[in-house]
């Protein structure tokens, strides 16, 4: 018999690492989904994790996600997890189940209109930007609650949860401490936190889904 591939090895040790961060924390391994992040991967690389059973896969850009994806698509959820441009609202709503960026009212507005014209509603999280950083997307934990309440009162969108990436240079915990905290307050139950290096951490801090590359298939080309 020959050896599994390398990708549905690392595939196969990070699902036993949810499942054990999980019960760790006193909850069923089925409430933690696993967003494989295919963003630049080869498809020669996907096949393997494919096959192995992943059907939650993450893409960052609209067209990419459309070219890698087309015809390949029935019975996956793909999540969008990159920066949305408005422009792009109606390719975004075509393509995901998901949408995880939502960040500013000009995308809610421009959301909320496709969502009408398609009579497709993709689940909708709102991103926040924890640690304030300039040069990422997400509204600032200060203005997320009015934020969620312009969304769902202004536009009428169905908000299913919170997303979000916390700087590199300090640790995740207080991060995903105060996502889960905003979450709470606005009676949002799903978390989209962590990732290849700290997927456990967030799972702790009570992650619903986990967004995990390079520990799925290895570097990016």
């Amino acid at each position: 018999m020959s050896a599994a591939p390398q990708d549905a090895k690392s595939y196969a040790d990070v699902v036993a690492r949810i499942a054990r961060a999980a019960q760790a924390a006193g909850r069923p391994a089925g409430d933690v989904t696993l967003v494989a992040v295919s963003k630049q991967q080869s498809w020669e690389a996907i096949v393997p994790v494919l096959a192995a059973g992943q059907r939650v896969f993450g893409e960052n850009r609209v067209q990419e996600a459309m070219s890698r994806w087309e015809g390949r698509a029935e019975g996956l959820s793909l999540h969008l997890i990159g920066p949305l441009q408005s422009n792009k609202a109606r390719e975004a709503v075509a393509v995901f189940e998901v949408i995880e960026t939502l960040d500013r009212e000009k995308l809610a507005q421009a959301l909320a209109g496709e969502i009408a014209r398609q009579g497709r509603a993709p689940r909708l999280y709102v991103q926040v930007n924890t640690g304030e950083e300039p040069q990422k997307a997400g509204v600032i934990p200060a203005q997320a609650d009015a934020l969620i309440a312009t969304c769902r009162g202004t536009y009428g969108l169905v908000l299913e949860g919170l997303m979000c990436i916390p700087p590199e240079a300090e640790p995740a915990g207080p991060h995903f401490a105060l996502l889960a905290k905003i979450a709470a307050r606005n009676g949002l139950a799903k978390l989209s936190m962590g990732m290849s290096g700290d997927f456990e951490t967030a799972i702790a801090f009570g992650a619903t889904s986990v967004r995990v590359g390079s520990a799925v298939f290895g570097p990016r080309a």
